[in-house]
C-alpha cells in the first residue's frame, strides 16, 4: 500500500497537471455536426451572418461616398466666420450648432436623470404607474423626429408666439432626446449592484445620500454613454429644426434668433441645387462629429469604469 509522506504535519501538495488544451472548446466538426442535428439554428446563423454582411457593406459604401464626395469639396472658405452665397460657409452653422445642443442639454439631462433616479430608486417594482411611464417614454423613444417639429411648431412657434427661433429649436430638442436619457439612465441605475445599497444601508446611510454618493457615481459611465448618444442624435437633426429654429444662416445673437445648425445647412444647401460640392462636404464634417461622438462615448464609458 503506497504511503503518503508528510513534512512538519502536512500532505505535501502535488504537482501542477498540465491544464487540457480545448476541454471546453467546441471544434467547427463539432458545430457543422450539431447544425447538421438542428437545421433550424443553421438558418437562423446564415441569416444572421447575412443581415451582418448587408448592414456593414452598406454602413461602408455609405460613408465610403460620403468621403469621395465630400473631401474633394472641403475648402478654407467652407470655415469662413461669415456666410455668403460664394462660399457657403458652415461656420455659422457649426457655432449654431454646439449652442443648440448646450442648451437641449441643460434642460434635458437634469430632467431625464432625476426622472430615472426616482423610477428606480423610490417606487416599488411592478408599480402600475412607473409601467405606464416607461411605456409612455419606449413609445416616444420610437416617434419620427418631423412630428416632435410639428408639436414644436404648434406648440412654441405658434401658441408660444416665439417664432422661429433657438428657444423653440432647444425645447423641442430636448423633449427629443428626453427618452433615451431617461432610458440609459436607469440601465445604468439598474446596472448597479444591490450589495452597493444594503451596504450602504447598513453602515446607516440614507436613501437619498446612498443615491448621491454610491449608485450616481458607479452608473456615471452608463449616464454619461447616453449623453453622448443624445449629443450625436441632436447634431444629426434636421427635420425637427427646420419647423422650430428656421434658416437663418448666422450665428444666433439670443434665444429668440431665428438660427441654422449644421444639418439644416446641409439640407438647405442640398435643396437648392447650387452647391450640392459644399452640401457633400458638409455632410463629410457632420459625419465626422456624430462619429467622433459616438467613439468618444465608449472611450469615456472604459476610462470611467476603469478608474
Amino acid at each position: 500500500m503506497a504511503t503518503i509522506e508528510k513534512t512538519n504535519g502536512c500532505v505535501p501538495p502535488t504537482e501542477d497537471l498540465p491544464p487540457k488544451a480545448g476541454i471546453n472548446r467546441v471544434t467547427l466538426k463539432q458545430r457543422l455536426a450539431t447544425y447538421r442535428h438542428h437545421p433550424v439554428s443553421m438558418v437562423l446563423l446564415i441569416l444572421t451572418l447575412l443581415a451582418i454582411l448587408v448592414t456593414a457593406s452598406f454602413v461602408a459604401f455609405l460613408i465610403g461616398y460620403i468621403v469621395v464626395m465630400g473631401v474633394p469639396n472641403l475648402s478654407l472658405d467652407l470655415f469662413s466666420w461669415t456666410y455668403t452665397k460664394a462660399n457657403g460657409s458652415l461656420m455659422p452653422a457649426l457655432i449654431n450648432t454646439l449652442i443648440v445642443t448646450a442648451c437641449s442639454l441643460i434642460l434635458a439631462v437634469p430632467i431625464g436623470i432625476f426622472a430615472a433616479i426616482y423610477l428606480v430608486e423610490y417606487t416599488g417594482r411592478g408599480n402600475k404607474l412607473v409601467n405606464i411611464i416607461r411605456l409612455t417614454t419606449e413609445t416616444l423613444s420610437g416617434i419620427p423626429s418631423i412630428v416632435y417639429g410639428l408639436f414644436g411648431y404648434l406648440c412654441f412657434v405658434t401658441t408660444f408666439h416665439w417664432g422661429y427661433s433657438l428657444l423653440s429649436g432647444s425645447l423641442t430638442l430636448a423633449i427629443m432626446i428626453l427618452p433615451l436619457i431617461i432610458r440609459s439612465t436607469e440601465e445604468a441605475l439598474r446596472a448597479v449592484p444591490d450589495s452597493y445599497r444594503e451596504g450602504s444601508f447598513g453602515l446607516g446611510a440614507g436613501r437619498l445620500r446612498t443615491v448621491f454618493s454610491i449608485i450616481l457615481p458607479a452608473a456615471i459611465p452608463g449616464i454619461l454613454s447616453g449623453v453622448i448618444l443624445a449629443i450625436g442624435r441632436i447634431v444629426g437633426e434636421s427635420a425637427a429644426l427646420i419647423y422650430t429654429a428656421g434658416t437663418v444662416p448666422e450665428v444666433a445673437g439670443s434665444l429668440m434668433d431665428s438660427t441654422r445648425p449644421l444639418a439644416v445647412h446641409m439640407w438647405s444647401l442640398s435643396s437648392e441645387g447650387l452647391a450640392i460640392g459644399k452640401s457633400y462636404a458638409t455632410a463629410l464634417v457632420l459625419l465626422v462629429i456624430v462619429v467622433g461622438m459616438n467613439g468618444l462615448s465608449g472611450f469615456v464609458a472604459k476610462k470611467l469604469a476603469k478608474g
